[in-house]
């Protein structure tokens, strides 16, 4: 394993040791900045966003128009506005999701997932748990990292000219 990579997902894993639990967010439990009751969620977020950021849903590859977007500006939560990504750090996977190799610093937490029977890194907005996607070893340099996010769980606020 590279040495950039262990350094940066033991980097999240330390940070997350005291934040993330399975379900955090959820039955009361207070550990995100923006905590809204399930119900709350759904009526502020489509079903399709639900999905994704609240059940850890995956959109259809080559769905979002974000896979299109190329002006300058930041990508940020749909559930809650924090800025996840810069504009200078997405490319073109060719994997149907938008791609970036960095996430802004503080931005995402991240837990091992298993759900398809091999462990994954998962990804999710620091402030509010949405689920973004997960992050994978086959990106660009400098930092080698693909974060594959789910369009649907991401906005576009292009910068100001």
């Amino acid at each position: 394993m590279q040495r950039r990579r262990f350094l940066h997902l033991a980097a999240g894993t330390i940070a997350l040791a005291g934040l993330w639990r399975p379900g955090a967010g959820r039955a009361g439990e207070k550990i995100f900045e923006t905590e809204k009751t399930e119900e709350e969620w759904k009526m502020t977020l489509t079903p399709e966003e639900y999905n994704v950021l609240r059940e850890e849903g995956t959109e259809r590859a080559f769905s979002s128009p974000l896979n299109k977007e190329k002006r300058k500006g930041t990508f940020v939560c749909k559930g809650c506005g924090l800025p996840l990504f810069s504009s200078s750090t997405k490319y073109d996977s060719g994997t149907g999701w938008p791609s970036f190799y960095d996430a802004l610093p503080e931005a995402v937490a991240t837990k091992t997932d298993h759900k398809i029977g091999v462990a994954r890194t998962e990804y999710h907005c620091k402030k509010c748990g949405g689920h973004q996607g997960h992050i994978f070893d086959d990106g660009p340099q400098p930092t080698g990292l693909r974060y594959c996010n789910n369009g649907v769980a991401l906005a576009f606020v292009p910068d100001e000219k």
